[in-house]
């Protein structure tokens, strides 16, 4: 019989309980013999408490790996998700799926690495596949003053215990034939910066993942649930307000990305956050041709091609503050017309879709996972463009933070009052502007 890891808050430990619908090799074949007919939810739709322990605002994968790890690894399971839409439908849903740690600067460096050691075991923590493909990530050099960078920010990186690669234009060459190496070429390349590890998940899956993982765990997840207000006394939350009712809590942590100075704002709080539209698209499908992600700082575009075959492609924000998950025309074909700089054989590709997300662009664009000035008020956003590849580390710092109201080692310097205080983290170098990150 497989089994379960289930939460007894009264001691802070786990236990074991039966499980049938373990996902495996033997569940499918049951499942098969019965036509599939008896699979159970892969979460409850339950009715919310009057209370809770801890209140999550924000049911993406920031969210709900929070809330998973609340229960797992600090007992805490009488815990609500709150989600105004439905589950992984906020910046979850609409990125381009990159994961990768290949930070200079230390305190990002040693966050992303514990994220992406997470991401490395989560399929299996989570008994659930999130189609984690370490299929590496290249950055691409355009100049010697590039490579000069990449060398600098490898060796950092190799300081840390961060595997870094610095490629030669051959080597590239070798790796990704179909760049344009032509003596003609727009962006010329010289070599580049590749991380092994790195690679790409499938962003639903990592949320239906930590939405089943969190409901085993007794974890309450309330979708259509939009928070409108807090009801403060003094400098406490008591209780939060939603489209379904108030409810009471004891501790409120905010993960809503794009969102949070509005969410906080409901709490009273101003945040040195900007939003902003970032935009993204796909090809159509076509055979496999890219076997990695590969990015370019100076074309301002990334690529990589997805299990159904697409090129899943980016590039830069629309460079206006915007709660919309829509942008403009100009954004997008300015990251194709990089996209065919780099890879002329792609132009007789047609665009079948392209989509937006909300940015929460902090000043010195690195995120903020900390207290906040009001006692029982938590806070984890400022993501700018590195939510994603960030989300079992962020769930995990930001668990630690509630249970024990205070940050962990690795997210010490993510603090709200280092901008009161002149510890920015500026990893780009760009100075105190949101969209310049």
């Amino acid at each position: 019989m497989a089994m379960l890891w289930s939460a007894v808050p009264a001691s802070g430990k786990l236990r074991l309980r039966d499980d049938p619908m373990r996902y495996s090799f033997l569940t499918l074949a049951r499942q098969a013999m019965a036509r599939h007919e008896r699979w159970q939810r892969a979460w409850r739709d339950p009715t919310p408490k009057p209370s809770y322990d801890v209140v999550i605002v924000g049911g993406g994968g920031h969210g709900l790996a929070t809330a998973y790890y609340l229960a797992k690894l600090h007992g805490v399971s009488n815990v609500a998700v709150f989600e105004k839409g439905w589950l992984g439908g906020g910046n979850t849903g609409r990125n381009t799926t990159i994961v990768r740690s290949n930070y200079l600067l230390e305190p990002n460096a040693l966050f992303y690495e514990h994220s992406l050691k997470l991401w490395e075991g989560l399929s299996r923590e989570l008994n659930y596949n999130v189609m984690f493909s370490q299929r590496g990530v290249l950055n691409l050099a355009h100049s010697d003053a590039q490579m000069d960078a990449y060398a600098r920010r490898g060796n950092a990186m190799r300081l840390n215990g961060i595997d870094a690669e610095l490629l030669s234009r051959d080597e590239v060459r070798e790796m990704v034939p179909d760049l344009d190496f032509s003596a003609r070429a727009r962006y010329p390349i010289y070599g580049g910066l590749l991380q092994k590890r790195g690679g790409t998940a499938r962003h639903d899956a990592v949320a239906w993942g930590y939405a089943r993982a969190a409901d085993r765990l007794g974890v309450d997840i309330i979708q259509n649930c939009e928070v409108t207000g807090f009801h403060r006394n003094g400098n406490r939350i008591e209780a939060v307000e939603t489209t379904r009712g108030a409810f009471r809590a004891g501790k409120v942590g905010v993960a809503v990305a794009g969102n949070s100075s509005r969410v906080m704002a409901l709490a009273g709080l101003k945040l040195p956050i900007e939003s902003h539209v970032l935009q993204a698209a796909v090809s159509e499908p076509v055979k496999p041709c890219l076997d990695t992600v590969v990015t370019s700082g100076a074309a301002h575009v990334y690529v990589s091609q997805s299990d159904k075959g697409e090129l899943v492609f980016g590039g830069d924000l629309d460079f206006y503050a915007s709660y919309a998950q829509r942008g403009n025309l100009p954004a997008v074909k300015q990251f194709c017309d990089a996209l065919l700089a780099l890879f002329p054989r792609f132009s007789k590709l047609r665009l079948m879709r392209t989509w937006g997300g909300i940015m929460d662009m902090s000043i010195d664009g690195s995120p903020i996972i900390s207290k906040t000035p009001i006692y029982n008020l938590y806070l984890n956003g400022g993501w700018c463009y590195g939510g994603f590849k960030a989300t079992p580390g962020s769930g995990w710092v930001f668990a630690h933070t509630i249970a024990q109201d205070r940050p962990h080692a690795l997210n010490e310097a993510f603090s709200l009052d280092r901008f009161e205080l002149g510890r920015t983290i500026d990893e780009k170098g760009a100075g105190p502007v949101p969209n310049a990150h």
